[in-house]
């Protein structure tokens, strides 16, 4: 309680002026953590956009737990769409804060539960939280819930955000952070805007005023990061075929660039392992000491073939890396020495058929926020360079998001967990983006 009103009056005289704002833009890191304690006191929900290499999915947690939001046997959730990426960054924010990974600090995968009772942050899947309703409709040892990378919208995310505002008006105790270096601002806003006004089972965290429980219940802040100076080429005209664009672009880099290693982003694992082994026959054929090291990150990859990606120190003379991914590296992991990035424009998306039930994975253009977030991984450590192997005429016709998953899925799944969990009433469930009528007649025609 102590910590926290040291931070709280800190905060007060720093950013006298945000009360009065709805989102505040400022530059310094620490400020991420001040900021958002000082918000969580004053409103159940915060949408947080800050850039990548801001401290949003490792520092926020522990500015939280220092304040007392993990007390009294609560903890401090946080969600990542990925499992690589809950596991990762579990480690990173343990090693951190010197304490064993599964103790203070855990993360719970399927399949792999790596907490204990002493648990206070615990880094899990959205789809694992959704499921943990079934025994806890309320959440009830969470205090705090962080979503993060909430713009990819997928459709475990989408239905957890709906199902959270369900709870959080049972629940004046419980704050949700929702977490992006690149949301949609106004679409979370409108949707967790609506006033609280329902009976509470629990008082809150807090000392609360009976006016605040009428409240607004929803902000957001606009926070910088130290991000280094990034870079971006584009290509003068479009290329056939970008694979072999790809290749030559970071042999490129190899050759006229000052070193650094290589971030490459390609649609599938497909297409990852074909310039995987390019780079290493073009390695091989190399007899001198300046020697690329191609290695692959994508789905499924075990703890041995990761560690040379994440466990990482440069040295003089060493070999420049070359990480080639799917959009796995987006987001949230942080692979050390990057300072190139290649982004072949493209990504893999799942769509359904409604009119015939088919499901396909086909490749598409990405929207210019992930083309941002790929983009970011650049200027995490260093100044960096980004290469685009599309025309910035191809990127302004980009859309600005991509569309959410809850529009493009197969809703039979979805719909028969929201019946598991007693929400009987589907035509008036509120979605964060409504899926088309055809695809929820088609899933309750299936169900």
């Amino acid at each position: 309680m102590i910590i926290r009103q040291k931070m709280e009056i800190i905060t007060l005289i720093t950013f006298i002026t945000f009360a009065s704002k709805e989102s505040v833009v400022v530059c310094l890191l620490p400020n991420i953590g001040m900021l958002s304690l000082y918000s969580l006191e004053r409103y159940n929900t915060l949408i947080l956009v800050a850039p990548t290499g801001s401290g949003k999915t490792t520092q926020l947690p522990q500015y939280l737990d220092a304040a007392g939001w993990a007390a009294e046997g609560r903890r401090i959730a946080i969600t990542q769409p990925r499992r690589l990426a809950a596991s990762t960054v579990a480690s990173r924010v343990a090693n951190e804060m010197g304490v064993d990974l599964g103790r203070e600090v855990g993360y719970s995968v399927r399949f792999d539960d790596v907490t204990s009772p002493v648990t206070r942050i615990q880094f899990l899947t959205d789809g694992l939280l959704v499921r943990e309703l079934y025994r806890d409709p309320l959440l009830s040892r969470y205090s705090v819930i962080i979503v993060d990378e909430a713009h990819e919208r997928s459709l475990a995310t989408d239905l957890l955000l709906a199902v959270l505002k369900k709870v959080q008006q049972k629940r004046l105790d419980l704050r949700i952070i929702i977490a992006s270096a690149t949301a949609d601002v106004e679409t979370f806003r409108k949707f967790f805007s609506a006033p609280i006004s329902s009976p509470a089972a629990h008082r809150p965290r807090f000392d609360q005023r009976p006016e605040d429980l009428t409240r607004q219940s929803v902000t957001a802040l606009h926070l910088g990061g130290r991000l280094f100076p990034v870079d971006v080429e584009y290509l003068t005209t479009p290329t056939p075929d970008y694979l072999a664009k790809t290749l030559s672009a970071v042999l490129a880099i190899h050759r006229e660039e000052l070193p650094g290693d290589i971030l490459v982003f390609l649609t599938g694992r497909d297409e990852v392992e074909k310039v995987v082994s390019q780079l290493y026959t073009f390695s091989e054929s190399q007899r001198s000491a300046s020697r690329l090291v191609a290695l692959p990150l994508y789905a499924g990859l075990g703890t041995d073939d990761l560690d040379p990606i994440f466990n990482f120190a440069a040295e003089p003379g060493s070999p420049r890396r070359v990480i080639v991914a799917t959009n796995i590296a987006e987001t949230s992991l942080t692979i050390p020495n990057i300072t190139y990035v290649v982004d072949c424009g493209f990504v893999k998306l799942k769509t359904y058929h409604p009119h015939n039930g088919w499901e396909r994975l086909g490749v598409t253009p990405i929207s210019q926020a992930s083309a941002n977030q790929r983009a970011g991984r650049a200027g995490r450590v260093r100044p960096g360079k980004v290469f685009r192997l599309y025309t910035e005429a191809s990127f302004s016709a980009m859309a600005p998001h991509t569309v959410p998953e809850m529009q493009r899925s197969d809703l039979a799944p979805t719909l028969l967990l929201l019946k598991a969990l007693g929400i009987h009433n589907l035509a008036k469930f509120e979605f964060l983006s409504p899926p088309p009528s055809q695809l929820m007649l088609k899933a309750l025609e299936v169900l």
